[in-house]
């Protein structure tokens, strides 16, 4: 016990000093710096609940600037290129104004692309005059910092001389002000220069530490952690409830109870043991269900929950492994706060003998967890339209009422054409925006690659699964999942994408959007169960 002497008003007075700089310290513990961000990419946890400090999640790009509104022309408009903020003349050089936005915030990812390179990236932080980050040339493979690919990964498409492009996931955190800038070494710019840059915008109260060469040091040896563990994830099992194995034949559906009480699923793995029935039919047919506190959250098919889409393909990311007729994997967190339910579903009439474990672990139950969800759509023929006056439609993923966040889906796409169907554009509405806070430039840019058609590839956040094809012809899969880049939305989202293709046709298109919300929070997705 600590006496205190002196008359009332000094103790009074020291007793507010010791809590006013105890309350600065528990402030202080929320300050957002490169330290902060980079635990938080690789905390399976962080997506799961309602982000402290609240932030929203921004995009510039590069989208055709024509597009101005639904119902004006050029909403459809693809020159999605070479679109800059502004010119501005910087100690004699002509800057090209990629990003220009008040703090305090973050850069959480960086995507790029073009053919040929010769010129300068500059990143500025704060209102300085001089850049903190310089690249040689239109290239993030430049960066001037040693990172590996879990952080910074070329595209599948990537030509050190040539073209092709990279993405960025090395958080960059700013107080006061950030500015992202082009010098192009030809006068007007002769190449086409695609970019996508996703922030956070933080409330104007809140501590950032802004990127510099001192900060990436102090934390080169987490940066390291963070890439290792980003390519090779591994959920832990501290304190976690023992992983349990249930081995049963599934012929219509069969269900298992998870532990009650406020717990969380966090790894969920599913084998089929007869290797003959990974087939695209019947793991299509197989679906994943769970029930979480009396509500069904999850209902799709194994093999487009996994991220493979239709079939068993490879994948290899943060949240999900696939192992071609091996093993399934999510690592997925869902916390649930009384009474968990998990199902596995057989709509092929055929006895499937299948192998499910299940890991649990406690989890404290806040006013900011969320439940888990992942709605899967179908539609067969959707028509893709070579150009605006083709009239092509947006194909809605989903359409979300409540509170929560956005992390990801997996698109697989049935394409009845020997052309490419990815022209078109992704576009995220939250809230109440009249245009949307994600505009992007394509398909395959979106999904971190960049000139199409398809090519197989597996990154932490971003993949491509399937390609039957070299033109695009059969089934192709991408997926994305979103940690640092989640969406938080108040209300309402709507995502959707452009059905733009390189001439008229059709597909069949499945999409699996995964997201977290608030009890009520609901999607328009009908459900067959």
């Amino acid at each position: 016990m600590i006496k205190l002497l002196g008359t009332n008003a000094e103790r009074n007075g020291f007793l507010f000093l010791v809590l006013f700089f105890l309350s600065l310290a528990g402030y202080a513990q929320k300050k957002v710096s490169l330290e902060s961000l980079l635990i938080e990419l690789t905390d399976f946890s962080a997506v799961a609940k309602l982000p402290d400090p609240v932030y929203e999640l921004k995009q510039v790009s590069s989208y055709d600037r024509h597009s101005t509104s639904k119902d004006k022309p050029g909403w459809f408009a693809n020159e999605d290129h070479t679109n800059f903020i502004r010119q501005e003349i910087q100690e004699g050089r002509k800057e090209y104004v990629m990003m220009d936005e008040d703090g305090p915030g973050a850069i959480v990812r960086f995507w790029e692309t073009t053919f040929k390179r010769p010129g300068t990236l500059r990143i500025y932080f704060d209102y300085e005059k001089t850049a903190r980050l310089v690249i040689s040339g239109y290239d993030l493979m430049k960066f001037p910092f040693p990172l590996n690919k879990g952080l910074l990964a070329p595209h599948s498409s990537y030509e050190p001389e040539a073209k092709g492009g990279s993405t960025l996931y090395l958080p960059l955190p700013y107080q006061k002000h950030c500015r992202v800038t082009w010098e192009d070494f030809s006068d007007p710019i002769q190449e086409k220069r695609y970019y996508q840059i996703n922030f956070r915008k933080y409330k104007p109260e809140t501590k950032i530490k802004t990127f510099s060469t001192k900060e990436f040091t102090a934390n080169n040896q987490l940066i390291g952690l963070t890439d290792a563990k980003l390519l090779e994830p591994v959920t832990s099992t501290v304190n976690n409830t023992p992983t349990k194995l249930y081995k049963f034949d599934v012929k219509n559906s069969r269900s298992i109870d998870l532990p009650n009480g406020s717990n969380a699923v966090s790894m969920i793995q599913i084998k089929l043991n007869n290797p003959s029935d990974y087939n695209d039919a019947i793991l299509r047919e197989l679906y994943l269900m769970t029930e979480f506190d009396g509500d069904t959250t999850v209902y799709c098919p194994l093999s487009d929950f996994f991220g493979s889409g239709a079939g068993n393909m490879e994948v290899k990311s943060w949240y999900r492994t696939v192992i071609p007729k091996e093993n399934m994997i999510s690592r997925w967190i869902m916390p649930y706060q009384h009474r968990g339910k998990i199902f596995v579903m057989n709509t092929s009439g055929k006895e499937i003998d299948v192998s499910l474990s299940i890991t649990t672990k406690p989890w404290k139950w806040t006013s900011s967890s969320l439940y888990f969800h992942a709605d899967w759509r179908y539609e067969k023929n959707v028509e893709i339209k070579r150009g605006e006056v083709d009239k092509p439609i947006e194909w809605d993923f989903i359409k979300i009422d409540g509170n929560g966040i956005f992390v990801g889906e997996t698109l697989s796409i049935n394409n009845h054409m020997h052309k490419w169907y990815g022209e078109g554009d992704q576009k995220i509405w939250v809230d109440h925006e009249v245009f949307p806070s994600e505009y992007g430039t394509g398909l395959e840019d979106y999904y971190n690659t960049s000139w199409a058609p398809v090519v197989l590839y597996n990154t932490p956040f971003a993949n491509a699964t399937r390609a039957d094809n070299e033109d695009s012809f059969g089934e192709n899969t991408f997926t994305r999942t979103r940690n640092l880049d989640v969406v938080p939305f108040k209300n309402r989202l709507h995502y959707s994408v452009e059905m733009l293709g390189w001439d008229n046709g059709t597909a069949d298109v499945a999409a699996t959007t995964y997201w977290y919300g608030k009890k009520k929070a609901k999607s328009n997705i009908t459900r067959n169960n």
